[in-house]
């Protein structure tokens, strides 16, 4: 099995560059290795495959965690890492970053190498837009996983045109400038340019009689339900991916998706640290002394725990399987118990009286711990 190179070698950044960095690097080398610069050319079409699978990651906060902890293996088995088919996945997937070439213009994949004009053209329609919320939830919602109901406001196709921009009757034509490339040529000295046709705006078709409704956008905004699924053990951060719940792109094209902003409220029992819990216990100095057994809540009931003898103040029990459950893979994080000390502020006399003849056996019976310290203040002090 070959070995797979590093994402970050591949697109030539370091391993703490920002997300624009990334960005940058990738559009560079996509540019240079693109199949349209390099026809025929089968070292190139690797390249450039590879450089959208680097980027596919590392372009993805959830995913280049999970790099940059396990390497191939954790975006593969856990993340849906995986490399393209073909060139037009690749061009669906982020096209878009390459920015727009003008209002309704393609990418600039469109203005230098002709993919939608050159390449079958009027059949590529653009992807819609992407849409972000945020979500709050508990911390026993994030460990058992919960459903949330959210209204979004979004761009739906039109109910009068459907989509296509035009009034009842008709229907686009195809663009008299271009005649349906989406691009025309210019030749300048010894150079042909193609650049989106400034008539159509990139679209190959124009509408002659828009729709009185949308007034030809095709589209008209609309408040929508949906139902999101949050799997346990989320964590605040965790960006959930709903396919197709965007806005439709311009002329029927498809849609965008709906990125889910996880935000997991504090809780007040227990710290979250990554898949483990935190819980804090306050015992009595006695108990630590002799040894008890307490009652400690969990995310799922009660358990028991058992405190042995001469337990010192902010010692760490860890209940192993007792923490959040881990959202990508199998299994869960673990309880961490620290007892603390619980020092009383009011005495009954009883208790004052019992405490004074303790004291006065602990100053005639010297632990080793304490000799060891006097003795290093001796040492320090010269008496």
């Amino acid at each position: 099995m070959p070995t797979q190179r590093d994402y970050y070698e591949i697109l030539g950044v370091e391993r703490d560059s920002s997300s624009d960095d990334i960005k940058r690097a990738y559009r560079k080398r996509a540019m240079k290795f693109h199949p349209d610069r390099n026809p025929g050319d089968a070292e190139a079409e690797e390249k450039f495959k590879e450089a959208a699978e680097a980027y596919q990651i590392l372009s993805d906060d959830e995913k280049r965690r999970m790099y940059d902890q396990y390497g191939h293996q954790g975006v593969n088995q856990n993340m849906g890492g995986r490399g393209f088919g073909s060139f037009e996945e690749i061009f669906s997937a982020f096209g878009d970053i390459f920015g727009s070439a003008g209002q309704g213009g393609g990418s600039i994949f469109d203005e230098f190498f002709g993919f939608g004009g050159g390449r079958q053209a009027g059949a590529q329609r653009r992807r819609g837009a992407s849409l972000k919320c945020e979500i709050s939830i508990s911390l026993p919602e994030a460990a058992q996983g919960t459903k949330r109901t959210i209204q979004v406001t979004r761009a739906e196709n039109c109910g009068t045109c459907h989509g296509s921009g035009a009034a009842a009757g008709t229907s686009p034509s195809v663009c008299p400038y271009c005649h349906g490339m989406r691009q025309v040529q210019q030749s300048q000295g010894f150079f042909s340019i193609r650049t989106t046709c400034p008539r159509c705006r990139g679209e190959g078709e124009v509408i002659e009689t828009p729709c009185k409704k949308c007034r030809g956008a095709g589209r008209e905004k609309a408040n929508r339900e949906i139902t999101v699924e949050i799997p346990p053990g989320v964590e605040t951060g965790t960006q959930l991916r709903i396919t197709g719940e965007g806005e439709p792109g311009p002329r029927g094209g498809p849609r965008g998706d709906l990125y889910v902003f996880v935000v997991v409220e504090p809780h007040s029992v227990f710290e979250r640290q990554a898949d483990d819990l935190l819980l804090e216990v306050p015992v009595g100095f006695a108990k630590l002394t002799l040894g008890t057994s307490i009652d400690i809540p969990t995310l799922d009931g009660k358990a028991e725990l058992q405190i042995p003898k001469g337990t010192k103040s902010h010692r760490v029990f860890r209940l192993r399987g007792k923490g959040m459950p881990r959202l990508r893979g199998s299994g869960a994080g673990d309880l961490l118990v620290r007892t603390v000390a619980d020092t009383p502020k009011k005495l009954t006399k009883r208790q004052e009286q019992l405490l004074k003849e303790l004291a006065e056996i602990e100053d005639k019976n010297v632990s080793a711990e304490q000799k060891s310290f006097l003795d290093k203040m001796k040492d320090l002090f010269g008496s």
